[in-house]
């Protein structure tokens, strides 16, 4: 039976187990290729989570969050960094452009509308806002899962990656910095403000979402306000009831809104509460970021059957690069109907079931998981099915099963901003699993 063997690494302060008696890392380890080892013998702590949420609540305390932010969330953050090789880094930035190249087609863009909700018609001249790519890195590579137009944890992430210790920064680094991806937020949200209202000044902009305080994520809205009003911005936080539409305008708490900076999960604003907003929006009366064109584009699940199809891409006329990248790293997806159930269900255990407009992994089931009840209850619904791709594995050290890795890069306009991390244990990312949350994502150096 094979015996541990600790292993010196050359930059690294903390010796490393490898389950072999021929030590692992050698020249190898400055080796871009190799680099995903190291989630498997490497347990630097490359973030405390209790540094982090000092400086959290360093950030925040100001705006009356309590001190126990470490108790109300302790799965928030991960104490190790995830390793991903400069190879598949480029291949995840790669992928971001030709999504963005293939999203701008116009016989994308025609049928993406063609199944979206008819507000998604309404074009407010802008992209939409930051989005949120997550990808499972296969054996063969980055397989972009879905994509998100409200993404929690930007922010979040960039302050974790302003307090991080690299415990090798000869052999790895971040391939994004946090600094100025933090700037990139406030940049992009000026951009939204500029394509959809003109060069007139943005003076109140409000973050809303269904009773705020209540959301997991509302640290993170009170960090997003006081950037926004770090750089001269009046900005709000509220719920959807509390807007008014009156005179032309959009009003919170007695304050003329300018923009709404949306983290609502009803994607059309269909809900009652929501007509303040869409009628405002409708009318251009304010600028609206995420907005429902934007998730009818990017978002719907049912537009991976045609990011992932070479021939529609083709025939769409995008270009060869864009069709062969997107060919390798879109699973197969097809959408459920009443004509492919029984042979779906057949081969279940090999696909990844999800809600067409769903988030935030509600009602999505791994095949082999699949109740027959469940099955017969989705059928009432709008279902994708995605070849299964199995996320890849962090080894936290010790006996313990390791956890699940999605890869998460944040981006706009086709430029990738922020890689990070969410490591979890179960069927789908959460922020229940001890030892998981978000964790920095690090590569190898140039």
């Amino acid at each position: 039976m094979r015996g541990k063997v600790v292993v010196p690494v050359p930059g690294c302060p903390m010796a490393i187990e490898s389950p072999s008696t021929t030590p692992f890392f050698d020249s190898r380890c400055a080796n871009p290729l190799s680099m995903e080892a190291l989630n498997q013998y490497c347990f630097c702590v490359s973030v405390d989570p209790g540094k982090l949420h000092d400086a959290l609540l360093g950030a925040l305390g100001a705006h009356g969050v309590p001190g126990t932010l470490a108790e109300t969330h302790p799965h928030l953050f991960a104490g190790l960094p995830v390793y991903v090789s400069r190879e598949n880094i480029e291949r995840v930035e790669a992928a971001v452009r030709a999504i963005e190249a293939a999203t701008g087609l116009a016989e994308y863009r025609a049928q993406a509308l063609s199944w979206a909700p008819d507000i998604a018609q309404y074009n407010p001249g802008s992209p939409g806002g930051l989005l949120g790519m997550d990808f499972h890195l296969s054996p063969d590579g980055p397989r972009l899962i879905e994509i998100n137009t409200n993404p929690g944890g930007m922010l979040l992430n960039t302050l974790m990656g302003q307090v991080q210790d690299v415990c090798m920064p000869s052999v790895v680094v971040a391939p994004t910095d946090a600094v100025a991806a933090e700037r990139a937020v406030i940049d992009l949200m000026r951009e939204e403000w500029r394509l959809q209202r003109g060069e007139r000044p943005l003076q109140v902009i409000a973050i809303v979402d269904e009773t705020p305080s209540s959301q997991y994520l509302f640290p993170e809205f009170l960090l997003f306000r006081e950037l926004f009003s770090r750089h001269g911005l009046k900005a709000l936080i509220c719920a959807p009831e509390e807007l008014e539409y009156r005179d032309g305008s959009l009003w919170a708490g007695g304050e003329r809104v300018d923009m709404i900076y949306n983290r609502l999960t009803d994607f059309p604003l269909s809900l009652p509460e929501h007509a303040a907003l869409r009628a405002a929006y409708l009318a251009g009366h304010v600028a609206l970021s995420p907005h429902p064109r934007a998730h009818a584009l990017y978002a719907d699940k049912r537009n991976l059957m045609l990011l992932g199809d070479p021939t529609f891409l083709d025939h769409a006329g995008a270009d060869a690069t864009t069709v062969e990248i997107l060919a390798k790293t879109v699973p197969a997806t097809t959408q459920v109907t009443a004509s492919n159930r029984d042979e779906l269900w057949s081969r279940r255990r090999q696909l990844f079931f999800k809600p067409a407009s769903g988030f935030g992994s509600k009602a999505s089931y791994r095949g082999d998981k699949l109740t027959r009840r469940v099955w017969d209850e989705m059928a009432a619904g709008i279902y994708i099915a995605q070849a299964l791709v199995a996320p890849s594995e962090r080894h936290m050290g010790g006996e313990g099963t390791p956890l699940k890795a999605d890869i998460r890069c944040y981006a706009y306009g086709g430029k990738p901003l922020l890689f990070a991390a969410r490591l979890y244990q179960g069927q789908t990312t959460n922020f229940r699993t001890p030892g998981g949350g978000f964790a920095p994502v690090l590569t190898a150096v140039r």
